[in-house]
């Protein structure tokens, strides 16, 4: 995990198949599945947030937001901060995102521009984003 993907907050609940995560200076709570969690409730932790983008779209402005605010990520838009093969990691508010591009070309709208450091994406993703922590 590059520094960059490291997403800090703290876990609000462990569910049996999710966990309620909140990230620093923020009021979201992203469910995310995590295999068997069991790290601290309520204390800071770090994990990594992994999600399958469904469609990617290039934007050319607007600011980093994670949709819903409460339940799993379906929306995510924000800056790109690093490429890695089929990956690219994304700031979007507060929260460092691991993206998996679409893996139908269909998938990707770049109409403002190519996906690069520094670029704004918006990315919908399929259900199920994951949190990688810490040991």
């Amino acid at each position: 995990m590059t520094a960059t993907a490291a997403a800090k907050g703290k876990v609000l609940r462990a569910e049996a198949d999710h966990v309620v995560f909140q990230p620093s200076n923020t009021n979201y709570e992203l469910h995310l599945k995590a295999d068997s969690f069991a790290g601290p409730v309520g204390v800071p932790v770090e994990c990594t947030i992994r999600a399958q983008a469904r469609k990617i779209y290039s934007v050319s402005t607007g600011g980093g937001f994670i949709q819903p605010l409460f339940g799993p990520p379906k929306i995510i838009q924000g800056r790109v901060v690093s490429i890695e093969g089929q990956h690219f990691t994304m700031h979007a508010a507060g929260a460092s995102v691991v993206v998996a591009l679409p893996e139908d070309e269909s998938g990707i709208d770049l109409n403002t521009g190519a996906i690069a450091i520094g670029s704004m994406v918006n990315v919908v993703a399929f259900a199920g984003a994951v949190a990688d922590f810490k040991s």
